[in-house]
């Protein structure tokens, strides 16, 4: 079993409050965090690599009024905890004031906070993980002969106590488990290799998919791109498959940032109130649903986490926002210091098949290469892999293209979300119909 954690974190964090207020600092906060866990990897039938950590971590923030400093450690000693509070000090001293600097306002608290059933510790030995990964990796092989290679199945476990205290008097703290396993074979005919990938996520080792299945889906969508070729430059409709349309809307999400808004670099600057995207399509987060991957009791800064639309219907409701990027727009903090917990993006009820029938003509992207997204202008443009589709059926697998557009005509130009959710992780969305991209091809 992986243990991590203890009252000790309490008890470490008040002493560094103690230490900066001791020192003459105005307000501070801290946050430590303690993570055990393992990786352990195979690659045909044979180990490839074994992992063990158990690490811990220390940030700590002071303020001499509105000067601010910052200092972390991994040693968690007492002459290394006061070695770091006092660097942190002498750094705010040296810094010019910042108007917006501070803690996260007191009544934005989560003094009172509620167990999201996060911490589930896996019983595995690291055997044992390497057993069921080389079984897993064979189901997945012996799918059909043309697989002929395998980049490995990885199977890893993670706990964590994370542990936030500030001088408003707040002291939060709670364990959060993180079990996975991925597979990625490789398929081979006739001089071509294609590789892909599944893989399996959850914070109960009992809600693991099947590790056998999982492997056998990686299987079938190898051997389902081999033969693979290039298109015609063209412009037509597009499906983003529900994996790679997470990245459309974490996209939406950097646009709408809170620093990325205040430094105004960003396509979405002044859009609250607009319509962003088809009436049809909402965008909410839900930060308390038990036993989720993106659940938390309070953000980064201990203001409570809350349920709320970023996008109702269309229009942008509101901005991503931590305290400094509130103050800087003359905003209040929306509990997302750190980031989203659980976004759930709106969808109809049409399957991929149905999805494809709609689409008629165009293209099914499953899988994007490289990082072509400017926040600041929405311009657009990424390599991917996928397939040509035509009569609303899927024709032949395709590659070495490049999809375009921007990303403010894309969220508008939207005209279907499937129901076809992909689970994996803290934003929930299904396939994403986008009317017409160009794609350039050979």
């Amino acid at each position: 079993m992986i243990n991590c954690g203890g009252g000790v974190l309490k008890d470490l964090a008040a002493k560094v409050l103690g230490l900066a207020k001791q020192s003459g600092a105005t307000a501070a906060e801290v946050g430590v965090n303690e993570i055990a866990g393992f990786a352990a990897s195979v690659r045909l039938g044979e180990v490839e690599n074994v992992g063990q950590n158990h690490d811990k971590g220390m940030d700590v923030t002071v303020y001499f009024d509105q000067r601010c400093g910052s200092a972390g450690t991994t040693d968690l000693s007492l002459d290394s905890i006061e070695l770091t509070v006092q660097k942190a000090c002498h750094m705010a001293k040296m810094t010019a004031e910042d108007p917006c600097a501070g803690l996260a306002d007191k009544e934005l608290m989560a003094f009172d906070y509620e167990d999201l059933d996060l911490n589930h510790p896996w019983d595995i030995t690291i055997d044992r993980a390497l057993e069921l990964a080389k079984a897993s990796e064979a189901v997945g092989l012996a799918v059909d002969k043309r697989l002929t290679n395998s980049e490995g199945v990885e199977i890893g476990s993670q706990q964590y106590q994370l542990l936030y205290a500030n001088t408003h008097g707040f002291i939060g703290e709670y364990k959060t488990t993180h079990h996975r396993m991925g597979c990625t074979l490789i398929a081979e005919e006739n001089g071509d290799k294609e590789r892909d990938y599944d893989y399996t996520v959850a914070r109960s080792h009992e809600q693991l998919e099947d590790f056998d299945k999982v492997a056998e889906h990686a299987a079938q969508k190898a051997i389902k791109r081999l033969g693979a070729r290039t298109i015609p430059t063209t412009n037509v409709p597009i499906i983003f498959a529900a994996k790679v349309a997470k990245g459309l809307w974490s996209s939406l999400l950097s646009a709408i940032s809170g620093s990325q808004i205040y430094r105004q670099a960003s396509f979405l600057q002044g859009a609250i109130g607009e319509q962003i995207t088809p009436d049809f399509i909402s965008l909410d987060e839900r930060p308390h649903l038990l036993n989720m991957l993106g659940s938390a009791p309070f953000d980064a800064e201990g203001a409570r986490t809350n349920a709320k639309f970023f996008v109702k219907n269309g229009v942008l409701q509101t901005y991503l926002l931590g305290s400094y990027s509130a103050r800087k727009l003359n905003l209040q903090s929306t509990g997302n210091a750190g980031g989203v917990h659980n976004l759930f993006v709106s969808h109809s009820d049409n399957d991929l098949v149905a999805m494809l029938k709609m689409m008629n003509r165009g293209l099914l992207v499953t899988e994007l290469i490289g990082q072509g997204v400017n926040i600041i202008t929405g311009d657009y443009s990424r390599g991917a892999c996928g397939f040509w589709v035509e009569n609303g059926k899927i024709q032949f697998p395709v590659h070495e293209i490049t999809i375009a557009g921007n990303l403010k005509e894309m969220y508008q130009n939207i005209i279907a979300v499937g129901n076809d959710i992909d689970t994996h992780g803290s934003l929930f969305t299904g396939s994403v119909l986008v009317g017409n991209m160009m794609v350039a091809g050979g």
